[in-house]
């Protein structure tokens, strides 16, 4: 079954692709800040055990989007510099971060951004990552720590749980007005979602990887799960007669089985790895 989140997050598009999917995320930034949920509290308690994150540490934050992160850790104490390519998102953000005079929202394209005179103790990419060219993110986040600084990414994942009726008939409405869903795909535990730190190692400027990862649930009504499906990519990128007629299917599989109520349960994963001396 097509995980939405996944087809819309966790894919690794072309160039051109990624140029144009990336650039949808800010034709409704008000909707994106409202639907797209948050990360754990834990998680930000980990990032300040393993990277610091706490009072006076300096981040430069990758694609902030709306300040989901930017927010958590200016509360802590941090020092941002946070890089967003999409003037909405941006605008959003400094309205969430008006009472964070220590973090600064800038509008800018991260690979062609000019990095600041002094080195940061944290990169983070909370779900932007993958958005960002391959050829160029890891050797100028590396360039942009001080030594000993730390590279961490967040990614989240549509897992095994929550309304699995659901999630396995919608699969039926995406191949069916999406031509290019692949055929017979199933949610997966956590467990088989693989721990990739094959580009950090291979760059040989990192110690190995440490990882966190984090389950959870999200409740939906039918309106509110087809708004969150319209902040992914994906979805927005369909043809918008194929984009209704999905819509309506999944929202009477929510209304006719389900009592117009869904739960989906994400698994939140933190990639953290420090700079090699």
């Amino acid at each position: 079954m097509t995980d939405p989140s996944r087809v819309a997050d966790q894919t690794h598009p072309s160039d051109q692709d990624r140029e144009r999917l990336r650039r949808t995320f800010t034709e409704d930034a008000e909707l994106y800040d409202r639907m797209r949920p948050g990360y754990p509290p834990r998680m930000y308690d980990d990032l300040a055990d393993l990277a610091g994150s706490g009072p006076g540490c300096r981040v430069l934050e990758v694609g902030a989007g709306t300040g989901k992160a930017t927010v958590q850790l200016a509360a802590r104490g941090c020092r941002i510099v946070a890089v967003e390519l999409g003037h909405a998102m941006a605008t959003v953000a400094r309205r969430r971060l008006a009472d964070h005079p220590g973090a600064e929202v800038v509008v800018a394209e991260f690979e062609t951004w000019p990095l600041p005179p002094h080195p940061f103790d944290l990169v983070l990419a909370a779900t932007s990552w993958h958005w960002i060219a391959p050829e160029i993110r890891v050797a100028k986040a590396v360039a942009a720590l001080r030594p000993g600084g730390s590279i961490a990414t967040v990614s989240t994942h549509h897992i095994k749980g929550g309304t699995e009726a659901f999630f396995a008939a919608s699969q039926r409405c995406y191949e069916h007005f999406d031509p290019t869903t692949p055929p017979g795909i199933t949610l997966q535990p956590a467990s088989h979602v693989p721990k990739d730190e094959a580009e950090l190692t291979a760059s040989g400027r990192f110690e190995p990887a440490v990882f966190r990862r984090y389950e959870w649930d999200a409740t939906y009504t039918t309106r509110q799960y087809l708004d969150l499906l319209s902040t992914y990519s994906g979805h927005r990128d369909l043809d918008p007669a194929a984009r209704a007629g999905l819509y309506d299917s999944l929202a009477g599989l929510v209304d006719g089985r389900h009592g117009g109520r869904i739960t989906k349960r994400y698994m939140t994963e933190l990639r953290l790895a420090r700079l090699a001396h």
